[in-house]
């Protein structure tokens, strides 16, 4: 059951920085990309994704909580149970952010670059991904601490982050770069870079709140599930870091040739392996997350 549970998070994480951070990339460096097939395919599954996993998650969260089945997860009870206590709440309020992004979507979809410049809808879109960011923080461990509201603040800047960081990654890999677009990825690579760094930077500072703020003690870090987890996923953090610092490097130094050769597939290519490989383990941490989510804090 909790294995169930935690992969249906890990589902609704991943929906969560696509929707969030392929919306984010849209409208800050690649508007142009609203009309690009797969680009809108990756968004439209996000949506899904993510609404699903909003219906799924409440039922087996409260079957693991009662220790039932998995068959009970999907009772009518069991969601009756769950809404009349304050975890129901949120992961109804959660349902309700994911239907309304769908208005989001659609705009974009309809509207295509008109849509991603337009500041209405960027007021929208701002809206409702911090709703999905804060409903979707609410569900974990964040509000355990001996400083709940800083708790709180940190989830939400590290939602935001891994989102933005994940969903420009994809965006990056399966849009911008099999087109090879000269302008494109003058604009789009190099814009991604600088924001890619200040979502790390972000990441890793809001990362080590919580982490403070959750296990508490470096002695639970070692003697705990939950800290032994963390330690997993700090790991999986400093090789992702050292890819990326590749990835930069390639920016800094071959962008400018790459552009210069109107996207050349073999000067290329290394960007493209380099990326491939940071978001594949960006997936990793994600799963790590789910499994912190559904474990015991280390306090």
């Amino acid at each position: 059951m909790r294995t169930t549970w935690a992969a249906v998070r890990w589902a609704g994480y991943l929906a969560l920085a696509l929707y969030v951070g392929g919306l984010a990339f849209l409208a800050l460096l690649w508007p142009q990309g609203t009309q690009d097939r797969r680009t809108r395919r990756i968004l439209t599954v996000a949506w899904t994704g993510g609404l699903a996993s909003a219906l799924a998650a409440p039922g087996l969260q409260g079957a693991y909580g009662a220790m039932g089945t998995l068959g009970d997860a999907f009772r009518l009870s069991t969601y009756q149970d769950l809404l009349s206590t304050e975890v129901g709440v949120v992961a109804a309020c959660r349902l309700l952010m994911w239907v309304l992004a769908a208005i989001v979507l659609a705009a974009l979809l309809q509207g295509g670059e008109q849509a991603a410049r337009s500041p209405g809808w960027r007021v929208g879109a701002l809206t409702i991904a911090l709703g999905l960011l804060r409903t979707t923080g609410m569900a974990g461990h964040n509000a355990e601490g001996t400083r709940p509201g800083w708790g709180a603040i940190a989830d939400l800047v590290h939602l935001l982050g891994v989102s933005v960081w994940l969903g420009g990654l994809t965006l990056l890999l399966l849009g911008v770069l099999p087109r090879r677009r000269p302008e494109e990825l003058s604009a789009a690579v190099a814009g991604y870079s600088t924001l890619a760094f200040v979502s790390v930077a972000a990441v890793a500072v809001a990362g080590a709140v919580l982490a403070w703020q959750i296990v508490g003690s470096f002695g639970a870090l070692f003697h705990t599930g939950y800290g032994r987890l963390l330690l997993l996923k700090l790991a999986v953090l400093a090789a992702v870091l050292l890819i990326a610092q590749g990835s930069r490097s390639w920016v800094r130094t071959r962008l400018d040739i790459a552009v210069l050769l109107r996207g050349d597939r073999a000067i290329v290519r290394p960007f493209v392996y380099s990326v491939a490989a940071e978001t594949g383990l960006v997936l990793v941490i994600l799963a790590a997350t789910s499994l912190l989510v559904t474990s015991a804090p280390g306090r």
